[in-house]
């Protein structure tokens, strides 16, 4: 079985994951999350690389530098205004799952609005940190 590169990335403010906001966002810290992703990859026999950046072009960077066959991507607050990302990853054409912590369609109107749904293999809002789980796992299943 090939294994699959995934790559998954985190937006703005994950990096004050546990501190920030614990009733949205939860109780665990973005180190607390790769470290499970992990784990998760191993056992799946998947290759995996994680990225946080608060920068904007620095996720537009990484999307065009990468050779993954999946991407995985909670574009944080980027959601709601990078068409920048959104051009990178629809130029890299390297299928994605857009993840949300939080349900963003029961809070504020403008979290609602998504520039990367209509272009995204699928979204996970409101699971919690288990939706990047829930993410890997249908990766996964691609490969087989």
């Amino acid at each position: 079985m090939e294994i699959k590169n995934i790559t998954v990335i985190h937006g703005p403010n994950l990096n004050l994951l546990g501190q920030r906001e614990p009733d949205h966002y939860g109780t665990l810290t973005l180190d607390d999350i790769n470290s499970t992703l992990t784990k998760e990859a191993s056992i799946l026999n998947l290759a995996l690389e994680v990225y946080q950046s608060n920068g904007e072009s620095e996720i537009v960077d990484k999307i065009q530098s990468l050779k993954s066959d999946f991407i995985i991507i909670n574009p944080a607050a980027y959601t709601h205004s990078s068409v920048a990302i959104r051009d990178a990853l629809a130029a890299m054409g390297i299928p994605f799952i857009e993840v949300h912590i939080s349900n963003v369609f029961a809070r504020e109107d403008f979290r609602k609005q998504s520039f990367f749904s209509d272009i995204a293999v699928g979204v996970i809002s409101g699971l919690g940190t288990e939706g990047y789980c829930a993410a890997l796992n249908y990766a996964a299943k691609l490969n087989k």
